[in-house]
């Protein structure tokens, strides 16, 4: 088995933001070498031709100054992203910004796109009629194309930041970072050589579990003749050392161990692709911030309910709950859990009628799809949306106006306004 994580791995994973981001000096010191470089090159090529790119002196007058031109408002682009970045990260918290030191970090880029401006501009000015530095004009381009990767690395950096669980990474990976400078973790005893159970496979790294290859454990179990447990399910988050798979009857040599660990991808977040409830949540999310006091809009929170509906509809009949996955001789060889019907329900409906409680439209909405899924689901399924009817009456009783509540009790897709039930053509 693998041994715990060691503490130099544990610095390695839950490194600083500030660390790994040199400091204000290196933007300066880019700034200043592209000055010195693009002053000494061209001198140099003056009496020593380097080659490069085939340049007219007009071609590469003009090219230099695209560049120079090009780099200086991309660099305002970039500094009107940090600052909407910055001002997000205040909404959310006004301690998180200094806490985070964001603007630190982009100091960096801009250094690098300020030292390619002055990069070309300080070449421009000494290209001649008949001298024209082939190296430093290729070199310009070369720069471009480096401080435009670093720039695409960098927005898509800051967008991860500015969601709500980019900030809680963020703010976890600096804390933990303190922690593991600060005290020095615990020993650990007891079975195994890092205190745990040989059979059990732990994770190397903290993450979301985006995806578990059920396949692939599948195989090695069999080839070991082994049976699997997958202790954690997609979409939670592990720490370094959380147990992920137990192996019974024995543990696997370490090279199998690896190959399963590796099956259970993590990553920063979760993802839809192998994660329907995750879908779920994000359709729940959209209808609670339409129904929070600051938006007020239940008809958006409805719109979010149609989706809901639909993807209910298509659980209601499917086998739901823990999985297993067989060999190719039919052997079950992994267990994995999953979210049965129960769950799946009380994520889609729960906070939406929590929060919509003394919302018309949501009320009335919400009726139209417990009738809605009570024709579609198996009979075993329907205790779950009689509790949430039970549930939606108590919201009706607890009105003060007897005629409102007469109204949130009859069921409509549209929320307010469409036709009521049972009616047909008029003859």
């Amino acid at each position: 088995m693998r041994d715990a994580p060691s503490r130099r791995d544990r610095q390695r994973t839950y490194r600083s933001p500030r660390a790994t981001w040199p400091n204000r000096g290196l933007a300066v010191a880019l700034i200043a070498a592209a000055v010195l470089l693009g002053w000494w090159l061209p001198h140099i090529e003056r009496h020593h031709p380097l080659g490069g790119l085939s340049y007219d002196s007009s071609a590469a007058e003009a090219t230099l100054g695209a560049i120079a031109s090009g780099i200086i408002a991309l660099t305002g682009f970039v500094l009107t992203a940090v600052t909407l970045v910055i001002q997000s990260v205040q909404n959310a918290s006004p301690r998180l910004a200094g806490l985070l030191g964001f603007f630190e970090h982009a100091l960096v880029l801009f250094g690098a796109l300020t030292g390619t401006a002055v990069y070309a501009l300080v070449v421009l000015a000494q290209i001649h009629q008949d001298h024209v530095p082939r190296l430093s004009v290729t070199l310009a381009i070369a720069f471009v194309v480096l401080s435009t990767g670093a720039t695409l690395r960098t927005l898509a950096g800051l967008r991860e930041v500015i969601t709500g669980g980019g900030l809680a990474r963020a703010v976890g990976l600096r804390l933990h970072s303190v922690l593991d400078g600060t005290w020095e973790p615990p020993a650990t005893a007891g079975a195994g050589r890092d205190g745990r159970d040989p059979a059990t496979l732990t994770a190397r790294r903290s993450g979301v579990v985006q995806d578990i290859d059920g396949t692939a454990i599948a195989e090695v179990a069999a080839r070991y003749d082994v049976h699997v447990t997958c202790l954690t399910a997609v979409g939670s988050f592990v720490e370094p050392g959380a147990p992920l798979l137990r192996l019974a009857p024995r543990p696997v040599p370490e090279a199998a161990a690896h190959r399963m660990a590796r099956a259970v991808r993590l990553g920063p977040s979760r993802h839809i692709d192998h994660d329907p409830a995750y879908g779920l949540r994000l359709l729940v999310d959209v209808a609670i911030r339409a129904l929070s006091p600051a938006v007020n809009d239940p008809t958006t929170a409805v719109q979010a309910l149609d989706q809901i509906e639909a993807v209910l509809l298509r659980l209601a009949a499917r086998p739901l709950g823990t999985a297993t996955v067989h060999d190719r001789e039919g052997h079950v060889r992994l267990i994995v859990p999953r979210p049965g019907w129960d769950a799946l329900l009380d994520l889609a409906l729960a906070e939406i009628l929590h929060y919509g409680s003394d919302s018309l439209q949501v009320q009335r909405r919400l009726r139209a799809l417990l009738d809605t899924l009570a024709r579609a689901v198996p009979p075993p399924r329907a205790a779950a949306l009689t509790g949430y009817r039970a549930l939606l009456d108590r919201s009706a009783q607890a009105l003060a106006d007897s005629t409102r509540a007469g109204t949130v009790s009859v069921p409509d897709r549209q929320g307010l306004g469409g036709p009521a039930p049972g009616t047909g053509p008029v003859p």
